[in-house]
């Protein structure tokens, strides 16, 4: 038994590193699930053009001064949000990012390029719309705080959002050395001390996927002032949207 104890550690120690290549190059597939576009009543279709190809932007155009951006979960189609938005943002023009590899849009997701085409798209809206509201949702709250922290926002909504992806994936996967292996980490509360837009978080009081202390460490590394927390009660991770405080709740009512 003795004999066979070093054959058994090799073939745990081959099995574990095994287990981390595996995690390591298909670790997009836990974060990213790409979903098709669905017909949207009303919408219009814009392309965002992008160095490997066009992002799709499901959108209200209309003139004035506000506009709203939306960056949406891991495992959203965005367009359905239109008639929603442009009932809780009647005076806004708004603009629905399908991130790449979602709902048409060329390219494949990584933190990276979703900060990049953010960015560019609240440039070009900036452009018509001095006034922006960005609003990210779960994964997309990872997004939104990096565009808030370097552009001038009029507002800021972050739905469920959390500290870190790295501080996720950690607590997922405690015997893996996930901080050698995650690519894309999300680490808001990096940008959120550089962030001066008003800020609304907004918490679903039932999540199952998001831990409360996750999000409230993330409400911390604000300056002080800048956030301001709504809890709503009895919703979950993927349900807030049903709850009818949601629209109110996004549009600061």
């Amino acid at each position: 038994m003795v004999k066979k104890l070093p054959g058994l550690l090799v073939l745990l120690a081959l099995l574990y590193a095994a287990l981390c290549v595996l995690l390591f190059v298909f670790q997009r597939s836990f974060i990213y699930l790409p979903q098709a576009r669905a017909f949207v009543p009303g919408a219009e279709m814009l392309a965002l053009k992008t160095g490997v190809g066009d992002v799709m932007v499901t959108a209200r155009e209309r003139p004035g001064d506000k506009a709203l951006v939306y960056f949406g979960g891991n495992a959203e189609d965005v367009g359905p949000n239109l008639a929603g938005f442009a009932e809780a943002f009647p005076d806004h023009a708004i603009y629905l990012l399908h991130y790449r590899g979602y709902g048409g849009s060329a390219g494949e997701p990584s933190e990276a390029a979703l900060v990049a085409d953010a960015l560019q798209l609240v440039d070009q809206v900036s452009a018509a719309h001095p006034q922006v509201t960005v609003i990210g949702r779960s994964l997309g709250s990872g997004v939104a705080v990096q565009v808030a922290a370097q552009r001038a926002l009029a507002r800021l909504v972050l739905v469920t959002p959390y500290h870190s992806v790295l501080e996720l994936a950690r607590e997922r996967f405690p015997f893996v050395p996930v901080g050698w292996l995650l690519r894309d980490r999300y680490e808001s509360w990096a940008y959120a001390p550089k962030i001066h837009a008003p800020t609304t978080i907004i918490v679903a009081g039932n999540d199952e996927v998001i831990p409360r202390r996750s999000t409230g460490l993330l409400a911390a590394a604000f300056l002080p002032g800048v956030a301001h927390q709504v809890v709503i009660d009895g919703a979950d991770h993927n349900g807030i949207g049903l709850s009818p405080q949601y629209l109110p709740a996004l549009a600061g009512r």
